[in-house]
């Protein structure tokens, strides 16, 4: 039987992290659905149209890492066109027979509603933004908090699937903690779970 794992929050919070563990940990497959809407927005031209024709060898460009996929995820991750063509996608992914951890916005609220397990992992905008800054390397801790404030506010404020958590996530909140630390609270999480 499937079980899905649903990991949100905001840019740098650790949810791709803990994501990629979880997945390891219990055998999962996992998607960064960010992953997605970054390739969508660095396909470039029509955003609807790159979201339809999304291959495997677009998910696969190094670039999608940096600052500007992240900006341009977030500029198409507001069209509700660009979210419809993708949700199918990742909806199929979710039920696999194997598990499924997916992380991204708005996995617990509107992809997969009903995963046994919702976790929202957050931290401070500071917090986010010296580890945002210390992994790209690029731009001053100014900018790139800047940048991290600027994105919260377009995805909370997007009409289409705003991020939030889930009324039944459990919050994570990794301000205080090591990526050890917030890995195994997310683990005992997910294993009680399983036990039940």
């Amino acid at each position: 039987m499937p079980f899905t794992i649903a990991i949100d929050g905001p840019a740098a919070a650790g949810k791709g992290t803990i994501s990629r563990a979880l997945a390891q940990a219990f055998g999962f497959a996992h998607l960064d659905t960010g992953l997605l809407y970054r390739a969508v927005g660095m396909k470039g031209g029509d955003p609807v149209a790159a979201a339809q024709t999304l291959l495997p060898e677009d998910m696969a460009r190094p670039d999608l890492r940096g600052m500007a996929a992240g900006e341009a995820a977030s500029r198409v991750a507001a069209l509700p066109e660009v979210r419809a063509a993708l949700v199918a996608f990742q909806r199929e992914f979710a039920r696999r027979a194997v598990g499924a951890v997916l992380d991204g916005r708005d996995i617990g609220t509107v992809i997969c509603p009903d995963a046994e397990v919702k976790i929202f992992v957050t931290a401070s905008p500071e917090c986010r933004a010296e580890r945002r800054w210390k992994e790209l390397g690029e731009g001053t801790f100014a900018e790139v908090l800047e940048q991290v404030r600027a994105r919260d506010a377009r995805d909370m404020g997007r009409a289409d699937a705003p991020l939030r958590p889930a009324a039944d996530a459990v919050i994570l909140d990794t301000s205080d903690l090591d990526i050890a630390e917030a890995i195994a609270q997310a683990r005992a999480i997910v294993a009680a779970r399983l036990a039940q």
